[in-house]
């Protein structure tokens, strides 16, 4: 009898040990390397002209940093800060540098924090719906570029990395998100999606985008919006993106309250004529490079 009470004890002692602790998935050092192997890639068959390459576990805590020929010496700590930022707000860097573009004071603070580099190039990665750390690029042709070579990493160590997640908005901060910057603001950016709550207060520049499939809902106003033709003066802002002065030739759409219109990515548009207050909602569809 003494034995089965000293072995139910010891049962008990262990139920308890496993009540308070938890297995979870860690990111190890060769799980860093496919990560960075990846990057690389991508970095090299995309005529990067540089780049360094950072992955950091959970805790921001550098795993693995890798430079390139060509890249600029401070690359290497501003990739390291990208990382960091992603893995300790849980989130892609783009979304932290264009919530503090648009002027939200509420950021400043945390400036504050720690090896905080809001800059696009930081990617959390995934493993099991839990972020078990992070990659940080910097020094590429551009921030677009510095980014897409930080989300080829990030999905080659797992492919479900990049799902997008559920958000919610109430009717307030949709509101408020049309009066944000000079076009209205972002309310979700995800590497496949970003919805944007946009108005426009006159005619634009003409743009192709290499990779967005733009999705148009109007909910107040009218406008003009050209589709297809020359794009005029055409310069690349930013990789994968055209603007220019106008456009010679296309269709002429009439739109307004209600309407939904669909660009597919490559097809130059421009807003010719805008009747104002003119709000609607942009859904950006992300083609795969």
């Amino acid at each position: 009898m003494k034995t089965v009470v000293i072995a139910s004890a010891l049962f008990a002692s262990t139920i308890a040990q496993a009540a308070e602790t938890a297995t979870q998935t860690t990111l190890t050092l060769e799980g860093a390397r496919r990560v960075v192997d990846a990057a690389i890639g991508y970095a090299r068959s995309h005529a990067a002209p540089g780049g360094a390459i950072a992955v950091v576990d959970a805790g921001g805590h550098t795993v693995l940093l890798e430079r390139l020929d060509g890249t600029f010496p401070a690359g290497a700590d501003i990739s390291i800060g990208k990382a960091r930022t992603a893995v300790m707000f849980r989130r892609p860097t783009r979304v932290l540098e264009e919530t503090i573009n648009k002027g939200r004071d509420a950021m400043i603070p945390v400036a504050a924090v720690t090896a905080f580099t809001p800059l696009i190039g930081g990617i959390p990665i995934m493993a099991d719906d839990r972020v078990i750390g992070a990659i940080g690029v910097s020094g590429a042709s551009s921030a677009q570029q510095d980014e897409e070579i930080a989300i080829a990493g990030a999905a080659a160590f797992a492919p479900n990395a990049m799902r997008a997640t559920v958000h919610h908005f109430n009717a307030a901060a949709v509101s408020k998100a049309f009066t944000g910057g000079e076009s209205g603001d972002t309310l979700v950016s995800e590497t496949q999606f970003r919805v944007n709550a946009s108005r426009r207060d006159g005619p634009g520049q003409a743009e192709v985008h290499a990779r967005d499939t733009d999705v148009f809902y109007v909910l107040d106003g009218h406008a003009t919006v050209l589709i297809g033709g020359e794009v005029l003066e055409a310069k690349e802002s930013v990789p994968g993106e055209i603007r220019g002065s106008a456009l010679r030739g296309g269709k002429s759409y009439r739109i307004g309250k209600g309407d939904v219109l669909t660009i597919p990515n490559g097809t130059p548009h421009w807003f010719k004529t805008v009747d104002t207050p003119f709000r609607y909602y942009v859904v950006k569809a992300v083609t795969a490079p």
